[in-house]
């Protein structure tokens, strides 16, 4: 039976009186054998409710997005038969063609696990319609390639285009070495394309002069473009801006001279409209190896995003080295039908792990750096904490009953609890570790979705709440938080955490970021508080949303659609006062991978969106142009 092949098939129906609808789920046999005492498992996130309504099978058990079903006794599947049930009591509608299952597998009457083939979620009972091009023809009415756009620019375009650009008499080894690192850069990018930068003289090049200006910030720079050119920064951001500037110009010119063009004359005159320019990346529901955050820190840099917030931790997986807890890295990454961890969100028969050790995370730290990127790590705390709990099963109030658990997304007791002083050891030497891998002052903790009524069945936490008067969930959320805090500023550094960390009182707001994503009110709220608050609203800046309301298009839809049009004409300073506009630091782009099983999917929902949102975090408003700005993103790279 090891090379037998099955099929899932899977359709959502509405279904009168509940506007969440149905599932209608067919397993066919491709096999030559009969098949008979399995079970069929998959994984979506369209959820059933606990007690689900199921024709023709039997429910046995749900854990998070992992569902179980057999069929009826004595059910016996013949070769190319079909097995057909239906199931009712979901938490929502299924919206779009990725919201049903994205993993199967079948478990045989010996224990042993096949994987089941299954595709997108098929409609009945109204139109399937085919999502439309998310993109118009763009038109550059500049004819030059940069993206994001400068402050500035007052160019003429010229005839001819510099097979490279070299450096003046004079230049420095400084100097030598950032044209090298926009080179290697460029490289990686675009592997088989001319680099930008020659060290020597060459014929029909362009001279190069690096000038240092006191009198621009660090990030700035300026161009000046005549029978040579004169790049001027403010410090080694700046150039290391300038010549990426200069390679897009160059980039654009050559392949697509229909066009762009390679300035004759003129002056750019260049700095970022925000200081916080990120971009996240969710590695915990979907690994994505080194290689991979290697080349997404390319594709920040040559956008000049300068913040990459690594979200190291989640339900699904803790990925990140510890030493100390050599668990959280074997059991706290597992996920199969016979681990500690069922399978999730495209997890099938094999099983599957995967983290990064500390050499990996000092390289990608490193890379960072030499691109002028900031490393923000995240671990989630004090919910989102399942992958945690079960490798240090230690932390858990063992006197909750299993029946009292509060969940989000479907994890049973997934927050770790405040009033367990095991978990502050556990902590204290994460945090040290993690100072010593990330030079970042800044620590991101998470602090999101933790459900009402956690811990409220805990005794130890009842005891804490009345000790210190602590009022409820949140109440006791503020507590942990404020310890936490504590904890970092011990060790040098400030927190970071989402939007939900002010809930319960909040921690001290005076060096503490938080990151408004659930709708963009909160960040006027956060920044009224006195916390200082990158703006990332799901319904702008979430780069998993789906992009048309089409059934066909792929993605979530949780924050709704998300266009990107919309998402390059959004202004997240918009709603913020001017007395206020000083707490806004800046805008960042988040990938939250729960849908992200194949590549192709991350570059359709990620670009061109990432590039707008870049645009939308260095160009001034005045300076947007959503036409320019389609011209050139079919030139920015992919993974």
């Amino acid at each position: 039976m090891t090379e037998a092949v099955f099929r899932l098939e899977n359709v959502w129906h509405p279904v009168d009186g509940d506007p969440a609808g149905g599932f209608i789920f067919s397993l066919i046999n491709l096999t030559d054998q009969p098949l008979r005492d399995f079970k069929l498992a998959y994984t979506t996130l369209t959820r059933v409710k606990n007690n689900p309504l199921v024709d023709n099978a039997v429910f046995i058990k749900r854990n998070a997005n992992f569902h179980q079903f057999a069929p009826p006794s004595g059910f016996v599947l013949q070769p190319g038969g079909v097995w057909r049930f239906t199931v009712q009591g979901l938490w929502r509608s299924a919206k779009h063609r990725t919201d049903g299952a994205k993993s199967a597998y079948i478990t045989l009457a010996d224990g042993q696990h096949v994987a089941v083939a299954v595709d997108d979620l098929m409609l009945e009972g109204r139109h399937s319609e085919a999502a439309p091009a998310s993109l118009p023809k763009g038109e550059a009415k500049q004819p030059f390639s940069l993206l994001p756009w400068p402050e500035t620019a007052t160019l003429k375009a010229g005839d001819t285009v510099p097979v490279a650009i070299f450096p003046a008499d004079g230049s420095d080894l400084a100097d030598l070495k950032a044209m090298q690192s926009v080179n290697l850069l460029y490289r990686r990018l675009f592997s088989v394309a001319h680099v930008p930068f020659s060290h020597v003289a060459v014929q029909q090049g362009m001279a190069l002069a690096l000038i240092a200006d006191e009198s621009l910030t660090a990030e700035a720079y300026s161009l000046h473009f005549d029978d040579h050119i004169a790049l001027h920064f403010g410090g080694a951001a700046g150039r290391h801006y300038g010549l990426t500037a200069l390679a897009q110009l160059l980039h654009g010119a050559r392949q697509d001279p229909a066009q762009f063009r390679f300035p004759a004359s003129g002056v750019i005159k260049d700095a970022p409209r925000y200081n916080w320019r990120g971009c996240h990346l969710d590695v915990s529901r979907q690994f994505f190896p080194t290689q991979d955050v290697t080349r997404l820190l390319d594709i920040m840099a040559w956008l000049r995003l300068n913040v990459f917030h690594w979200h190291l931790s989640d339900d699904e997986a803790w990925r990140l080295e510890i030493k100390a807890y050599p668990q959280l890295t074997s059991v706290g990454v597992l996920r199969g039908p016979d681990e500690p961890m069922l399978p999730q969100l495209g997890n099938c028969a094999e099983p599957v792990g995967g983290f990064y050790g500390q050499d990996d995370v000092k390289a990608i730290v490193a890379h960072a750096a030499a691109l002028h990127i900031e490393v923000l790590p995240e671990i989630d705390i004090p919910g989102h904490s399942t992958a945690i709990l079960t490798a240090l099963p230690e932390l858990v109030d063992g006197q909750e009953a299993p029946e009292s658990y509060h969940s989000v997304q479907g994890f049973p007791n997934n927050a770790l609890n405040p009033a367990i002083d095991q978990t502050y050891e556990f902590l204290g030497q994460v945090f040290d570790e993690m100072v010593a891998l990330f030079p970042s002052k800044l620590i991101h903790v998470g602090g999101d979705e933790v459900a009402n009524n956690t811990w409220m069945a805990s005794p130890l936490a009842k005891a804490l709440m009345e000790k210190e008067g602590l009022d409820g969930t949140f109440g006791l959320q503020s507590y942990f938080m404020k310890r936490i805090q504590k904890m970092l500023a011990d060790r040098n550094r400030q927190l970071a955490g989402w939007d939900e960390v002010s809930h319960g009182g909040g921690v001290e707001a005076d060096g503490t970021l938080l990151m408004a994503w659930q709708k963009p009110e909160v960040g006027v709220a956060l920044a009224e508080q006195g916390y200082d608050v990158v703006m990332t609203p799901g319904q702008a800046y979430y780069l998993d949303m789906v992009q048309d309301e089409a059934w066909q298009e792929p993605g979530a839809s949780w924050a709704g659609t998300v266009p990107p049009k919309h998402t390059y004409h959004y202004e997240a300073v918009g709603e913020f006062p001017d007395a206020l506009k000083a707490k806004m630091r800046g805008v960042q782009a988040c990938i939250w991978t729960e849908n992200f099983l194949n590549r192709d999917y991350f570059n359709h929902l990620v670009f061109p969106r990432l590039a707008a949102v870049a645009e939308a975090a260095w160009t001034p408003k005045d300076q947007k142009d959503w036409l320019r700005f389609l011209a050139i993103a079919p030139l920015v790279p992919k993974l």
